[in-house]
């Protein structure tokens, strides 16, 4: 979005909804707590699973909170690294951090590392970590903040900035507010645009976001080498496109005060919606375990279920959040 279509404000339900669950997260990571002692092979724990073709599941430890630990996809102990992140993602042999910067309030460090967590760029930004991922293939990477003070903003209001970043290069590309969006045959210019939640096909070009303009939700599927997008479906935050590339997990508002939020899925090729059986309301960007089964954060610990809408939900890891399924 240029400067003059500069971002509007969420609407009261996604402001107390999203930014509270932001500003949660914001605030627990800024109280110090002790580590876990790195264990001896932390560094070398996703290098030998590549090796032996082992899936594992990186993820945010809550206790002590923020720091990153590996653990088979099978279940086992977990292996924690020295690393704290408020946000945190892998995938392509390469993942994100979202740390905030020391005596610096409001600002934060992306940490670009490799599978050995060895830092190889860092970059900063500005607002409250929201979103993190990694395109398949570790191409791009994409991080979502909370941001305050543009024009069209009231004060003390929040808004979005969702920045597309190039791993190897570990630079700044493009903000989804400079892509061009349609909905049918119209481009979408409303001032109140905000993106977030992105999710990236195998090809790394093609990728699916959350639009909210109007005080309404939609899923856009886009390209970054076109820096184009279009709208495909409505009532959709926060999506994750399964492995297979043929459905995308997400949540939406069900307009329950009590349960805001419920987990879908959403078939591409029919647009056949399919409530999950986690029932409770679920603030989160699922994670597909496989294409059976979605990973997600909630009453501080890992929750699976399956995708297909049968059985119920199991937890998968204590204490976390932040999963990363680590495909080789």
């Amino acid at each position: 979005m240029t400067a003059s279509r500069r971002r509007g404000t969420f609407s009261a339900v996604l402001v107390v909804c999203v930014v509270g669950g932001a500003l949660a997260v914001w605030l627990g990571v800024n109280t110090r707590e002790p580590r876990v002692a790195s264990s001896a092979n932390a560094r070398g724990v996703l290098t030998d699973a590549k090796a032996s073709g082992r899936k594992m599941v990186l993820f945010r430890s809550l206790e002590p909170k923020g720091q990153l630990a590996v653990a088979p996809a099978g279940g086992g102990k977990p292996v924690y690294e020295q690393m704290t992140c408020n946000r945190a993602y892998f995938a392509g042999g390469g993942g994100l951090c979202v740390a905030p910067r020391k005596g610096l309030p409001g600002a934060y460090r992306v940490r670009v590392f490799g599978p050995d967590f060895r830092v190889r760029h860092e970059l900063d930004m500005e607002g409250i970590p929201s979103r993190a991922r990694v395109s398949p293939d570790g191409r791009y990477g994409t991080v979502t903040m909370f941001v305050t003070g543009h024009s069209y903003a009231a004060a003390g209001s929040f808004s979005t900035g969702t920045t597309l970043i190039d791993m190897a290069r570990g630079e700044k590309i493009a903000d989804l507010e400079d892509f061009t969006v349609t909905r049918g045959d119209r481009q979408v210019t409303a001032a109140d645009m905000n993106f977030w939640g992105v999710t990236f096909a195998r090809d790394s070009d093609r990728f699916y976001a959350t639009l909210a303009t109007g005080g309404k939700t939609y899923l856009i599927e886009g390209s970054v080498t076109r820096k184009v997008a279009r709208v495909i479906h409505e009532n959709v935050e926060c999506p994750s496109l399964s492995p297979d590339g043929k459905r995308v997990a997400y949540k939406h508002l069900t307009g329950d005060k009590e349960r805001p939020w419920r987990l879908s899925v959403l078939d591409l090729s029919t647009m056949r919606e399919t409530r999950l059986a986690e029932t409770r309301s679920v603030d989160d960007q699922a994670e597909w375990l496989d294409d059976g089964r979605v990973l997600y954060g909630v009453d501080g610990a890992v929750y699976a279920v399956p995708a297909d809408g049968s059985g119920g939900p199991q937890r998968y890891l204590a204490s976390a959040d932040s999963p990363s399924a680590v495909r080789w």
